[in-house]
C-alpha cells in the first residue's frame, strides 16, 4: 500500500545574509501492507508530517521515491489522491458551514453526486457519534467532535488508506480513546489501511499492527509494539531497602538475575530481569535469608519509551 525509498525532503532558509539547508527528512524508508494500522511515532519535530506531506503529493520531495496505493506520488499525484484520505494536524473543518454540508461539500470534490454524498455523509456521522451534528457548525462542536468531523471528511469518498497526522493533539483522555475505538472499527469494517503519525506512546501502543520509530529525519526501527518491547532485556524490577546498610547485599542479589549490572540511587536499586514473574519467588527467598527488608517493590514492563531510549539515546517523553 505504501512503498517509500531513501525519501528526503531539504529546505534552504535565510539567517541574516547566509542561506543554510534544513534536512527536516533525511531518509524515510519502510513499506506498509493493505489493511494495517501503523504508527509513525517520534517527537515533535522529527520530520514525522513533512514524510506525511510528500506521502499525501502535498510536497515534493527532494530525493528518494515512494508509491501510495500503486502509483508514484510525483508522477501519478492525481491517482494518487484518488485513492486516499487525508486528516491534517490542524484540521480541515470551516467555522461557518453546517458539518453536514462540509462533508457534502467534500465529497462532491471527489465526484460523487449530490444524493450519493448525503447518503454518506449521514451514515459516517451516525457511525462517528456526531448524528446530531449535521445542522451545527464545525466551531460549535467540542474538541473530540470536531476531530471525528475531520475523519468523517477524509473518509467520504471511501478511500482505501487513510492518512491522520496527530488525530488526537490537544484532546482530553476520554475523547483521545473514544477516537481509538472508532479507527479501530474503520479497519475492520473497511479493510481500510490507516497510517498515523504520533508522539503519544499508548496510542502507537494501544493502535498499532506495526510501529515506524522515527528520529531526526530518518527512520530508526519498525516493527509491532511486542516484538519492539521484546527487545528491552527483560522487566525493569526497582526494590527500596528500609536499611542502607542492605543496599550491597540486595545489590549482590539481585545482579544473579539481572541482564546487566543493577544502579542504585538513594536507597532504590533496580535492575532489568527476564522472565520476571518466574525469578521473583527465588529472589524474595533470597533476599529474606540475607535479612533484607524491602520498603517497597515494583515491576514494570518495557515500555515504547524505553524502547525509545535505547534506540536513541534519550526518552521521547523529554523530546517535545
Amino acid at each position: 500500500m505504501i512503498s517509500a525509498s531513501g525519501l528526503a525532503k531539504s529546505y534552504v532558509v535565510r539567517r541574516g545574509r547566509e542561506r543554510l539547508q534544513v534536512d527536516a527528512v533525511s531518509d524515510a524508508s519502510f513499506e506498509i501492507t493493505e489493511g494495517e494500522i501503523v504508527s509513525f511515532l517520534g517527537p515533535n519535530g522529527a520530520g514525522k508530517t513533512t514524510t506525511l506531506r510528500m506521502l499525501t503529493t502535498l510536497s515534493s520531495p527532494t530525493s528518494g521515491s515512494a508509491r501510495v496505493a500503486g502509483h508514484d506520488v510525483v508522477a501519478e499525484s492525481r491517482e494518487v489522491r484518488r485513492q486516499i484520505g487525508y486528516v491534517s494536524q490542524g484540521g480541515s473543518a470551516g467555522g461557518l458551514a453546517r458539518a453536514g454540508d462540509e462533508i457534502v461539500d467534500r465529497a462532491m470534490l471527489y465526484g460523487l453526486d449530490a444524493a450519493t454524498a448525503t447518503r454518506r455523509a449521514r451514515a459516517l456521522l451516525e457511525r462517528l457519534d456526531l448524528a446530531d451534528a449535521w445542522s451545527r457548525v464545525p466551531r460549535s462542536l467540542s474538541g473530540g467532535q470536531r476531530r471525528r468531523l475531520d475523519v468523517a471528511m477524509g473518509l467520504v469518498h471511501q478511500p482505501r488508506l487513510l492518512f491522520l497526522d496527530e488525530p488526537t493533539a490537544g484532546l482530553d483522555p476520554q475523547a483521545r480513546a473514544n477516537l481509538w475505538g472508532h479507527i479501530r472499527d474503520l479497519r475492520a469494517e473497511y479493510g481500510m489501511t490507516v497510517f498515523l503519525t504520533t508522539h503519544y506512546l499508548d496510542e502507537a501502543d494501544v493502535l498499532s499492527d506495526r510501529v515506524i520509530v522515527f528520529d531526526h529525519g530518518r527512520v530508526v526501527t519498525a516493527d509491532s509494539p511486542d516484538a519492539l518491547k521484546d527487545r528491552i532485556s527483560g522487566d525493569l524490577v526497582e526494590m527500596e531497602v528500609a536499611d542502607p546498610k542492605e543496599l550491597d547485599a540486595t545489590v549482590r542479589i539481585l545482579e544473579k538475575s539481572a541482564a546487566a549490572p543493577p544502579s542504585v540511587a538513594g536507597l532504590r536499586v533496580t535492575g532489568r530481569v527476564h522472565r520476571s514473574g518466574t525469578v521473583l519467588p527465588g529472589l524474595a527467598r533470597e533476599l529474606g535469608a540475607a535479612g533484607v527488608e524491602l520498603a517497597s517493590l515494583e515491576i514494570r514492563r518495557p515500555t515504547l519509551d524505553d524502547v525509545f531510549l535505547t534506540l536513541t539515546g534519550r526518552s521521547l517523553r523529554d523530546s517535545h
